[in-house]
């Protein structure tokens, strides 16, 4: 546990810095906290950060403590909304949470890893006990907090469970005596809650640790799966290379430092050659898409996904790996129809408003919405925007 450099690095802040250098002096395993939601089904590259300083944590022989926060997944946490979130369902938690295991163990260390779910302990209290932890804090605090504040001055409603869910996350980190509690810039407040909680309960005070956040594949937005701005872990490698390459250059010196391993060295002469113009954009962009590939799937999983995307962008012809499916059985129907119905888009609106647009082509020819699919089709390759194909059969 020597070399503790790596911890401090890409960091937004620590809270108290000098304590966390203090606790690595000491020698021994510091238990690392990470809380993380199941809310939607896949790991993305924004999730990724944390999880990454989570596995430096673990490389140099501190235990990492994943909060799968099925509990608190059915509160909702308030951070950053402006509106109070819809609830979900325990069936959907748990959907959600089998789901995310894999692309956890993507991004961590088999070894030491616990993994907790926070319905062991949440799910347990009782009325007096969680009236006692409601008397810890009080109105007053929470409306010190930057979102409740401003709900509060525009008079739009807060209710009093999305009150309770930073008590409920600093609940998480008395049961498991955290060290130090990982998150993304917009959870300090709740890091906070956690260590004011600690210290209640009798117990050390957590530090708290908070990563820079991604920015999503649209280049304003922090990445987000309901905002469909994102890259997932687990995104199959021809797909995550064209994702990458889809970002605004803009981007591209913040993925770097965050969305890859590289050395700070390495970054920072990036960055510079993309200022000074020595670098081209088009070929930087190529590089990073092909390290972050490879940092997921391998190598050779990353030369053959920049094959695939040549392949389609540059020598404008299908992929050779595309999936065969069925045309819908019946009678002809309208191509906004069979595109919802194969799943190559969300609704048929959203087909619609791509075949107006032109992006929806079989063997190359766009398709309009007035058309309907004919025998000839089968066989022929049918393209939805940039990166969907699929072979009618």
């Amino acid at each position: 546990m020597s070399d503790t450099s790596t911890i401090f690095r890409r960091v937004d802040t620590i809270v108290p810095r000098e304590e966390l250098t203090e606790r690595l002096a000491e020698g021994r395993p510091l238990r690392i906290k990470l809380g993380l939601d199941p809310t939607a089904p896949g790991v993305t590259l924004g999730w990724a950060v944390v999880l990454r300083k989570l596995a430096q944590f673990q490389a140099l022989g501190h235990t990492a403590v994943l909060i799968v926060g099925d509990f608190t997944a059915q509160v909702g946490d308030p951070s950053g909304k402006n509106e109070t979130r819809r609830r979900l369902s325990a069936e959907e938690v748990k959907g959600y949470a089998d789901t995310l295991l894999a692309g956890f163990h993507k991004v961590l260390l088999p070894e030491p890893l616990e993994i907790r779910y926070n319905s062991e302990w949440l799910g347990a209290l009782d009325m007096a006990e969680v009236l006692q932890l409601t008397s810890h804090v009080t109105v007053a605090q929470m409306l010190e907090r930057g979102d409740f504040a401003k709900r509060f001055a525009d008079g739009t409603p807060i209710s009093v469970m999305e009150f309770m869910y930073p008590l409920l996350q600093g609940m998480d980190s008395v049961a498991i005596d955290a060290d130090v509690e990982l998150g993304g810039t917009d959870q300090l407040w709740n890091l906070m809650m956690g260590r004011i909680l600690m210290e209640r309960y009798g117990k050390r005070p957590q530090i708290a640790l908070t990563m820079p956040l991604l920015i999503g594949t649209d280049g304003e937005q922090k990445m987000s799966q309901s905002l469909g701005n994102y890259v997932a872990v687990d995104d199959a490698p021809s797909d995550m290379f064209g994702k990458v390459m889809s970002i605004p250059d803009h981007l591209m010196p913040q993925w770097f430092e965050l969305a890859t391993t590289l050395s700070g060295e390495e970054v920072a002469s990036t960055v510079e050659g993309l200022n000074s113009g020595t670098l081209h954009p088009g070929s930087t962009k190529r590089r990073l898409a092909r390290e972050i590939v490879e940092l997921y799937w391998g190598s050779d999983a990353a030369v053959a996904a920049e094959e695939a995307f040549d392949r389609i962008f540059v020598e404008h012809l299908a992929p050779t790996d595309v999936q065969e499916v069925g045309l819908p059985a019946g009678d002809p129907v309208f191509w906004p129809a069979v595109l919802k119905e194969l799943g190559l888009t969300a609704s048929s609106s959203e087909a619609r408003r791509l075949l107006n647009q032109g992006a929806v082509k079989l063997d190359g020819a766009v398709l309009t919405v007035e058309e309907s699919p004919r025998p000839d089709c089968l066989g022929k390759v049918l393209q939805v925007g940039k990166r969907r194909f699929v072979r009618l059969v």
